[in-house]
């Protein structure tokens, strides 16, 4: 790969990050805080949130097998998929290359960064080969964005083509893993060190249930880290997420219990579902939903919001012609689903 300094923006490179008050002080633990021109009532909320959320990274690290320092939480995902465009793509000039279908915040954080977006195609199978990622890129090829499992399909990506990627690619490649809870593929969290150019992403939205408190993870080298702690915004991640996500680690084996639970619900709904006379077809997935190729996803899909079901219509999508994307609910959730399925067209 190229230098951390060849990718990133030289202003970036350069700047010197904002210093807040919290990040300033370190030694003895204190008692009076005089350094914010915070309100001293209304305790604890008067007070700034840990800018770099270290009690919480602990946690994370502890349950997720990395150091602290390789951690970047963020405003939901989204700010974790953002940060990379201003950090190492310059407006106007460079570009990002992505797989097509996949989640449309790339696309939207590349329109709003300036940076062209390249798309390729997948299979039939809904895989990529590194070879024809890499025959989208050029010189200005920044970031290479996959999500596997993949949304909307579902499905891991070939673990072999990502790794030719991450070896093959001199720029950075990110692999969101926001279902990776969901699947039986092992993270590519255990590889962070074998490849310096790698960020991955994870999420408290869907395994963690927590889709609520808007937080994001992201997984790099310390020095990468270091970059997205430079520019993004001081307190980005408010006390009260950073309180509920550490209720929430401690809470972990729950968390594999939903996962348990889910599994064995998508397994069973999915059956029924390939049962029902308006499917045409079902994928293989990886994550908590599945995506249904059926007779007509408009119509059906606006039957289902008259009955109080709502799923999403994945028509216009690439690839997903008359396809419904379907996340596994509760057990009373998918028999609901079912029977108005059953009922359509009567």
């Amino acid at each position: 790969m190229k230098t951390l300094e060849q990718l990133t923006r030289k202003n970036v490179w350069q700047m010197k990050p904002y210093s807040s008050a919290r990040d300033e002080y370190q030694g003895a633990k204190a008692t009076v805080f005089l350094d914010a021109n915070e309100n001293p009532y209304n305790a604890p909320f008067n007070r700034y949130p840990d800018p770099r959320q270290w009690a919480l990274k602990k946690e994370i690290a502890r349950i997720k097998q990395v150091k602290p320092e390789q951690i970047f939480l963020g405003n939901g995902s989204d700010e974790a998929i953002d940060l990379p465009f201003r950090a190492f793509c310059q407006p106007g000039v460079d570009n990002v290359v992505a797989i097509d279908p996949t989640y449309g915040m790339y696309q939207v954080c590349a329109e709003t960064n300036d940076v062209e977006y390249r798309k390729v195609k997948l299979d039939d199978q809904f895989q990529f080969t590194a070879v024809q990622l890499l025959q989208a890129a050029d010189d200005h090829t920044k970031l290479i964005f996959l999500c596997s499992p993949n949304n909307p399909t579902g499905n891991d990506l070939h673990i072999d083509e990502i790794r030719q990627l991450l070896t093959r690619f001199e720029g950075l490649v990110i692999v969101d893993e926001a279902y990776i809870d969901f699947s039986d593929r092992t993270s590519f969290l255990a590889e962070l060190e074998r490849y310096p150019n790698l960020i991955v992403l994870q999420t408290f939205s869907k395994a963690w249930g927590s889709a609520a408190i808007r937080l994001g993870m992201a997984f790099a080298s310390y020095e990468i880290i270091a970059i997205l702690n430079k520019i993004k915004y001081p307190y980005n991640v408010n006390q009260l997420t950073q309180l509920e996500a550490l209720r929430r680690v401690k809470q972990y084996d729950e968390v594999k219990l939903w996962v348990k639970m889910i599994k064995e619900e998508r397994a069973q709904l999915m059956e029924e579902v390939a049962a029902l006379p308006l499917t045409r077809q079902i994928f293989p997935t990886d994550a908590n939903f599945f995506l249904v190729r059926v007779s007509d996803a408009v119509s059906i899909y606006h039957y289902l919001v008259e009955q109080g079901v709502i799923v999403r219509n994945r028509h216009s999508v690439t690839l997903c012609n008359n396809c419904l994307r379907i996340t596994i609910g509760t057990p009373e959730e998918n028999l609901q689903l079912l029977q108005a399925l059953k009922q359509y067209g009567e």
